[in-house]
């Protein structure tokens, strides 16, 4: 038998505390049997609803395809490998544009004397 999950317990416990209050406080009973008959009725009624909580399904496994209809499945590819060879430190200069490069600085001057 599995172990429950934590919403399994946590929905039957909360069902069972709930659903106890709500008899006892709907009934108004103060007698021994009537009392146990409605703990009883609310421990019923939480393992229900723990078991009908929906637990995580277990991870399904891929079935392996035999090489030939996994070649016929697919189109076939071909891997090209091309050798680069990258500097270990090469300085990028962007081009500054010659509107930029033309456009005076401005003047900052005092406001007050």
């Amino acid at each position: 038998m599995p172990r429950p999950t934590v919403a399994q317990l946590t929905y039957g416990s909360c069902t069972v505390i709930f659903s106890t209050l709500a008899m006892l406080l709907l009934s108004q009973t103060s007698s021994g049997p009537g009392i146990a008959v409605i703990v009883v009725a609310a421990v019923a009624l939480g393992v229900l609803v723990a078991m009908t909580v929906p637990t995580p399904k277990p991870s399904r496994t891929v079935v392996a395809r035999s090489a030939a209809s996994a070649a016929a499945s697919r189109p076939q590819s071909v891997s090209v490998t091309v050798p680069v060879t990258v500097p270990a430190y090469a300085p990028v200069q962007a081009p500054v544009p010659a509107v930029v490069a033309s456009a005076p600085e401005p003047v900052r001057e005092p406001t007050a004397p």
